[in-house]
């Protein structure tokens, strides 16, 4: 990797530390000897999940996303706890979200969100051979999520009204749809 266009930190300074995130400003020399500001969110990484039922439906919820002040349709996801390995956060947040454990659970990419201003990364995996929990895990007591299974073109439609809206799960129907996985 090229190291160019490498900043160098000549201090950092904390600004918030929250439940999911923390803020930093970072004052960084410049590849031209200058120093400039950088503000940083910190964030501990999720995983997310397309979860394709024997249909070939894939598993949405709905929630309230309160920085849109509107609810989403999305895919699976949620932060990795601490010291937790990514498949471990998939297994559990497919259960605690969808009441559904895999049969198989295969890795697909990692890419990182917003790499202008934050360090999250999200893991993104495929679950398939769903069977229903009879007793799933309870999920986030300040989360309410609705479920929902949708064909390809109903997800490519929600794509087209922007019911689906973020990211992750634009991605994850696109990468079905390039992959031809249903």
């Amino acid at each position: 990797m090229v190291k160019k266009f490498e900043e160098k930190t000549v201090s950092t300074e904390t600004i918030f530390e929250g439940k999911i995130i923390s803020v930093q400003v970072d004052e960084v020399e410049l590849p031209n000897g200058k120093l400039s500001k950088r503000e940083i969110v910190r964030h501990p990484g999720a995983v997310a999940l397309i979860a394709l039922t024997d249909e070939n439906k894939i598993v949405m919820v709905e929630q309230y996303r309160k920085p849109l002040e509107r609810s989403l349709l999305e895919i699976p996801a949620g932060k990795l706890e601490p010291g937790e390995e990514p498949a471990a956060t998939a297994e559990r947040e497919l259960e605690e979200e969808t009441g559904y454990r895999a049969g198989k659970m295969e890795y697909i990419s990692s890419f990182y969100t917003s790499p202008g201003f934050a360090d999250e990364i999200i893991h993104l995996y495929l679950a398939t051979g769903l069977e229903k929990v009879e007793n799933p895990a309870d999920g986030d007591e300040d989360e309410f999520v609705e479920l929902f299974e949708l064909t390809l073109e109903e997800a490519l439609e929600c794509i087209r009204n922007e019911r689906i809206y973020d990211a992750k799960t634009v991605f994850a129907v696109q990468y079905l749809q390039l992959m031809e996985k249903i």
